[in-house]
């Protein structure tokens, strides 16, 4: 099931959580007096650790993975938790592609659903809100970009190609004596005088015999 197992009661902490983790050196392991380092000594604080693992940014045993790293990264951090909240409530997105709009309240009764009776009612609406504070401090559009790099260099190289595949500019013909079909020939014929009519038609017969 892609769906967690941890959350949080103290959702309006995460925004908190989430910006102190980027300010700070990551840890070799992310402990409870990491945390406490961080300046959140509550017990209901710990409770985000779960949540951290349940995103991809730790691994079992509290060290931080390459999408911890990625996040760190400010110029998209809110595109890679997008990415992380897609795939923790990958059951949630299966039924609602655009899960990331809906209320606190729709999101707890699509859960109920989906956990099928495997956690109790108030567990669904800690999880629900955790997810909408998540949702909050995440761009999915900006993850949705992130999957498609370089789409602007694409296109202008592609119209590079067409450029390289259009036919070559035609030039149009010097006067009458060049073309692009080739060469045209213009011969020009002095007449000679005669009042007699059967001159001209023997002179334009040869003339058609001879050039076509």
């Amino acid at each position: 099931m892609a769906l967690p197992d941890s959350w949080t009661n103290k959702p309006s902490a995460i925004k908190d959580y989430l910006e102190a983790i980027r300010q700070a050196e990551p840890p070799d392991r992310f402990s409870i007096k990491f945390l406490d380092n961080l300046g959140f000594k509550s017990t209901n604080d710990r409770k985000f650790i779960a949540v951290l693992k349940s995103l991809g940014f730790l691994d079992a045993d509290g060290k931080p993975t390459p999408r911890y790293f990625e996040y760190l990264d400010l110029s998209q951090s809110e595109a890679v938790l997008a990415e992380a909240i897609r795939e923790a409530f990958g059951d949630l997105f299966a039924i609602n592609k655009d899960a990331q709009k809906l209320e606190a309240d729709q999101v707890k009764n699509k859960l109920k659903t989906l956990y099928a009776g495997a956690k109790k009612t108030s567990v669904i609406g800690y999880i629900a809100n955790t997810f909408a504070a998540l949702v909050a401090c995440a761009d999915f559009e900006a993850a949705d970009a992130k999957g498609k790099p370089g789409t602007k260099k694409k296109d202008a190289d592609e119209g590079a190609k067409d450029k390289k595949k259009a036919p070559p500019e035609q030039r149009q013909p010097i006067g009458d004596r060049l073309t692009v079909d080739g060469l045209q020939y213009h011969i020009n014929i002095v007449l000679p005088e005669s009042r007699d009519q059967a001159v001209y038609d023997a002179i334009f017969k040869s003339l058609r015999d001879h050039l076509g």
